[in-house]
């Protein structure tokens, strides 16, 4: 295990004004996780199949076997949730986070290459959806080159940033190994916040567990799109507020095989007209954050 001392302080009663662009009091990103062909399945070598975020909350993996349940509600994310969300959206003319799976873009190459084109942030997620604390780390960071391999491929540049989840205690050490310029894996914060890994300073853009519509298929959870969209309006409500003097910046995290179903996609819409009441709110990708962060709030010794 590698050593990690916690941070009970951070910025305290004091945080930094991000000066976030055009005065707003609030930034807001959309991450998109895009999983679907990546999760466990035996056909990919795995000993079970999944049954985490399968719209049944206490489902139980199968070993040995295909599960077509899962398989089927993972599928739907990627022929049809995907590309309902990227409407909402992009009819809005608004860039999302892709958080991707490298597998999952082999998977559908259509999908990365309009994500491309339309110029949304793709993020790196794994090269597979599953859970990397036991994975040996020579493994790992090959996982890493080969997702940074499939972004490159299909954007042309490295991702700047990654958010694995479901990562190992040497996580966050490959991705800087690897060049990666800001990662997710923390839910400490409202701000960016910058660490010391090994002899360099790597910069944090913390994720959201609790603006996540993940919880539809977790107990307890969301027991209708109206308990997230009331949850998502007070959050920003009440951050909108807070912004006067200390704006923060906020996550909202959907699933493409979750949010991307109908009755959930409308809740997105009307999230999304309900933030034309406030003015003053900047969205943005994870990478335009992290950006903004090196530029005006540089770590000593940081160059964007």
């Amino acid at each position: 295990m590698i050593p990690r001392p916690r941070d009970f302080i951070g910025y305290g009663k004091s945080p930094p004004h991000p000066n976030w662009p055009n005065n707003a009091r609030l930034a807001i990103n959309f991450a998109v996780n895009i999983e679907e062909g990546a999760e466990r399945n035996i056909l990919e070598g795995d000993t079970t199949s999944e049954n985490y975020l399968t719209e049944l909350a206490l489902r139980q993996a199968l070993n040995g076997e295909r599960d077509y349940f899962s398989e089927s509600i993972f599928e739907y994310g990627s022929r049809c949730g995907i590309w309902r969300l990227l409407h909402l959206f992009e009819q809005r003319k608004l860039k999302v986070t892709a958080l991707a799976c490298g597998l999952a873009l082999q998977k559908n190459p259509s999908l990365a290459t309009h994500l491309a084109e339309k110029g949304h942030e793709i993020a790196g997620h794994g090269y597979r959806w599953i859970d990397y604390r036991n994975i040996p780390p020579e493994t790992e960071r090959q996982h890493i080159a080969k997702t940074i391999e499939i972004i490159e491929y299909y954007t042309g540049k490295k991702p700047y940033g990654w958010y694995t989840g479901r990562k190992s205690a040497q996580t966050r050490n490959l991705l800087v190994e690897a060049g990666i310029r800001y990662d997710s894996e923390s839910y400490a914060d409202d701000l960016p916040y910058w660490l010391q890994v090994n002899e360099q300073i790597h910069l944090v853009i913390p994720y959201t567990f609790d603006v996540n519509d993940a919880k539809y298929c977790l107990t307890p959870g969301w027991m209708s799109g109206e308990d997230f969209l009331n949850y998502m309006q007070n959050t920003v409500r009440y951050l909108y507020r807070e912004g006067e003097d200390f704006p923060k910046m906020m996550t909202v995290a959907l699933h493409a095989r979750i949010s991307g179903r109908p009755g959930r996609a409308e809740i997105i819409h009307r999230f999304l007209d309900f933030l034309q009441d406030f003015p003053q709110i900047w969205i943005a990708t994870r990478q335009q954050i992290a950006q903004h962060w090196y530029r005006f709030h540089p770590h000593t010794g940081t160059t964007d």
